[in-house]
């Protein structure tokens, strides 16, 4: 388990977030491969947070894709609301302070999230499959007056991609099916990447009780792959309390979501988190950026228990679901703060 502490009245807490190292994996022998396999299984079962090392992504493609999304959140609200998509099932564009409560994915009611982002699409989204889901993969709006964000965003993309097919192997080599079960099934998943930008302007009033920057939620589809500045705010929750949790720069959050909770039958954790404002004893302005790459089933997957997650005494825990009715629902949920509907997963 990663050893980071927290105070918290006379109590120090120990994170539940564990490192994985992926370069054994990556270059490494079969043995190499397997015991890489297993730390991730354990993980995936005691919290579902890993904090990945050894990926092979350049630092200066992380620093140069936060930068520029960091420079779109420092445009006038009126310029960035060029970029707002009318369409909110889209899930494209801007969407501005206090326009979304992730709290309302769960059906509770919240207040509005103190935090501001901008949704970027595929860009290789073409053709009649990609078609008759076009709402899943809708094209993004890039903002005009900064043309330069959507090279930054393609390199860090070209990066980030292959990190996401190796923890799909991992995964599956975890779960002892076929090394590329989980990459088979996602060659047309939905990806959806959301940058970030919790800001509290000096001079701002005080956040409204229980208002949160991002309200307490699971994700919704297979896993997240989240870019962060080394500044607190993102909370995990887990043994009956919440622990704080800020990625060391050259590393990666990654956690998993409700789909792959319910693909492995509750043998893996998609844990609650949320991102919390800062101390009010904090004075001036204080930013965090953070860019997740979500990876979502294929909108027509029907997602049901891994055959390798069955066993005796332990039936399938869930009824099949097609994936991108559950997308839909979570995703307007948070939007129109209307409850969902349908089955929350968990245990």
């Amino acid at each position: 388990m990663f050893q980071q502490f927290v105070e918290t009245g006379d109590v120090t807490q120990t994170l539940p977030v564990h490192p994985v190292d992926l370069e054994p994996f990556r270059a490494g022998s079969a043995a190499d491969q397997l015991d890489v396999a297993r730390r991730l299984d354990a993980a995936c079962r005691d919290s579902g947070f890993l904090l990945i090392t050894g990926h092979g992504i350049p630092q200066a493609a992380c620093d140069d894709v936060l930068d520029g999304f960091g420079a779109f959140f420092d445009m006038e609200l009126e310029e960035k609301r060029r970029a707002v998509v009318p369409d909110v099932a889209a899930n494209r564009g801007y969407s501005a302070v206090g326009e979304e409560a992730l709290a309302y994915s769960r059906g509770e009611e919240s207040p509005p999230d103190l935090f501001e982002a901008f949704n970027v699409g595929q860009e290789n989204a073409v053709g009649p499959y990609f078609d008759a889901y076009r709402s899943f993969y809708a094209p993004t709006l890039w903002p005009p007056q900064r043309p330069e964000l959507r090279e930054r965003w393609l390199r860090y993309e070209a990066a980030v991609a292959p990190l996401a097919d190796t923890l799909l192997e991992v995964m599956a080599v975890a779960l002892d099916l076929e090394r590329s079960w989980f990459v088979d099934r996602s060659r047309k998943a939905i990806v959806t990447t959301r940058a970030i930008n919790y800001e509290r302007v000096a001079g701002a009033p005080a956040p409204d009780p229980e208002q949160m920057r991002m309200g307490a939620h699971t994700d919704y589809g297979i896993l997240t792959i989240l870019l962060a500045d080394d500044v607190p705010g993102l909370q995990v929750w887990r043994q009956d309390r919440w622990h704080d949790v800020s990625p060391p720069r050259g590393s990666f959050i990654v956690n998993i979501g409700d789909m792959l909770e319910r693909w492995t039958n509750d043998r893996w954790t998609s844990t609650l988190h949320r991102v919390v404002p800062p101390p009010d004893r904090i004075d001036g302005p204080v930013r965090r950026r953070s860019v997740a790459r979500f990876l979502d089933c294929e909108p027509d997957r029907v997602v049901e228990c891994i055959p390798s997650c069955l066993g005796p005494g332990d039936p399938a825990r869930y009824p099949p679901v097609v994936a991108g009715e559950w997308l839909h629902a979570r995703v307007m949920g948070v939007r129109e703060g209307l409850s969902t509907g349908l089955p929350q997963g968990g245990s």
